[in-house]
C-alpha cells in the first residue's frame, strides 16, 4: 500500500466531506419540506452529473494528467456545499448535485486507476478492498458530523467544503510519481461488457441499489425515529457495515475467486434488504441501525469486487478507459434507482426502499 498511500489519504478526506453531505442534504431538504420525488430527483441529479463525468473524466486525464484533474475538481467540489447552503430550493439543489456527481466521478476515475497501474491481478482484491476501507470509514464520519450542528444553519455546508478542500492538499504536495497520461479514453460500453461480462453487470446493479440507498435511506430512517438524528446513525451503520468486510471479502476474493465472493454478497443482501423491509413497522431504533449494518455490510463491497474482478481482465493501457466505463455503468445504475424507488416509496411506504434493493 506504500506506493499509494498519499492517494488513499487524500481521497478519505474528500470521501468525508462527500459523506456530510450524502446524510445532510436529504435531511435538510425534508426539513424544507422538499417531496419525497424531489429528494429523490436530487439523487438522480447528482448520478447524472456522475455519469457526464465518467464520460468527460478521462479525456480530461488525457489531457492534463491525474494530478491536475483530482486538483481541478476537488476545488468545484468544495465550491458546490457553500451555495447549497446560500441557495435553498429543489431546482437549484438538483444543478448543484449534478456540479458534485461530475466531479466526484472524475476524481473516482483519477483514484481507481491509479490504484490499478500499482496493483496486480493477486493483491488487487485486497488494494481495492483497503481503499474502499478507508474511504467508506471516512464517509460514516462525514455523516456522523450532521451531528455536529443544526443542520437548518449553514455550519454543517463549510464543514463539507473544508473538507473536499484539505483532501486536495496532500496530493498537492506528494512526491510520488503520478501515473502515465493514458493515449485513449474512450468509453465503449460493449467492448467494457466482452472484457467482463460479471464486473459490468455488477456495477449496474449496484449501481441500481445504492444510489437508491444514498439519496432515500434518510426517508427510510425518518419512519423509525427522529429524521435527523436516525438517518445519521442508520446510514453510518451501513457504511461501517462495508468497511468492516470490504478487506474480508477483497482477501477472500483473492483467494477463493472474485465470481464466487460477488454471488454470495449479492443473495446476503438481498436477504437484510428482505428483512429490513418486511420488519419496518417492528423496527426499534437499535434494530434499526443493526439491520441497516448488516445491509450495507454486504451491499458496499460488491462494488469493489466487482471493479477489481473486471480489471482482471483488462490490459494495462485500458485501465483509465475500464474504470470510466465501470463508474459509467454504476452511474447510470444509480440515476434510475432513486426515480424507481421514490415511486415504489410513493406507492408502498419507506419499506419500498429495501423491496426495491
Amino acid at each position: 500500500l506504500a506506493p499509494v498511500a498519499t492517494l488513499l489519504f487524500s481521497a478519505s478526506i474528500l470521501l468525508a466531506g462527500q459523506g456530510l453531505q450524502a446524510t445532510l442534504l436529504p435531511v435538510r431538504a425534508g426539513l424544507e419540506n422538499f417531496s419525497t420525488f424531489s429528494i429523490g430527483t436530487m439523487g438522480a441529479a447528482y448520478f447524472f452529473g456522475f455519469t457526464v463525468g465518467c464520460l468527460k473524466g478521462g479525456d480530461l486525464v488525457r489531457r492534463v494528467g491525474h494530478i491536475r484533474v483530482f486538483l481541478a475538481m476537488s476545488a468545484m467540489a468544495s465550491a458546490a456545499p457553500l451555495v447549497h447552503g446560500l441557495v435553498v430550493g429543489p431546482i437549484a439543489w438538483d444543478m448543484l448535485r449534478f456540479v458534485t456527481g461530475f466531479c466526484l466521478a472524475a476524481l473516482y476515475i483519477v483514484i481507481e486507476s491509479w490504484l490499478n497501474e500499482r496493483s496486480t491481478n493477486a493483491n488487487r482484491g485486497v488494494i481495492f478492498s483497503t481503499y474502499a476501507m478507508i474511504t467508506l470509514t471516512m464517509m460514516a464520519a462525514g455523516q456522523m458530523m450532521t451531528l455536529l450542528y443544526d443542520p437548518i444553519g449553514l455550519q454543517l455546508f463549510v464543514i463539507a467544503s473544508i473538507l473536499f478542500s484539505i483532501g486536495a492538499v496532500p496530493i498537492a504536495l506528494s512526491e510520488s510519481p503520478s501515473p502515465a497520461q493514458p493515449a485513449s479514453t474512450k468509453t465503449n460500453i460493449p467492448d467494457l461488457f466482452r472484457v467482463s461480462p460479471s464486473g459490468t453487470v455488477g456495477c449496474f446493479a449496484v449501481g441500481l441499489a445504492n444510489g437508491a440507498f444514498w439519496g432515500l435511506s434518510p426517508v427510510y430512517a425518518a419512519s423509525v425515529g427522529d429524521a435527523v438524528t436516525m438517518a445519521a446513525w442508520f446510514m453510518a451503520a451501513a457504511v461501517i457495515g462495508g468497511a468492516i468486510l470490504q478487506w474480508p471479502l477483497g482477501l477472500l476474493s483473492d483467494a477463493i475467486g472474485r465470481r464466487k465472493v460477488l454471488v454470495a454478497v449479492s443473495l446476503l443482501a438481498a436477504g437484510a434488504g428482505i428483512a429490513l423491509a418486511i420488519m419496518l413497522p417492528q423496527l426499534g431504533k437499535t434494530s434499526a441501525v443493526l439491520l441497516g449494518g448488516l445491509w450495507g455490510a454486504f451491499a458496499f463491497p460488491m462494488y469493489s469486487i466487482a471493479v477489481a474482478y473486471a480489471n482482471d481482465y483488462a490490459d494495462q493501457n485500458e485501465y483509465v478507459k475500464v474504470s470510466a466505463g465501470l463508474l459509467l455503468t454504476y452511474g447510470v445504475g444509480a440515476i434510475i434507482g432513486p426515480f424507481a424507488a421514490s415511486a415504489l416509496m410513493t406507492l408502498q411506504g419507506a419499506e419500498g426502499l429495501f423491496v426495491f434493493t
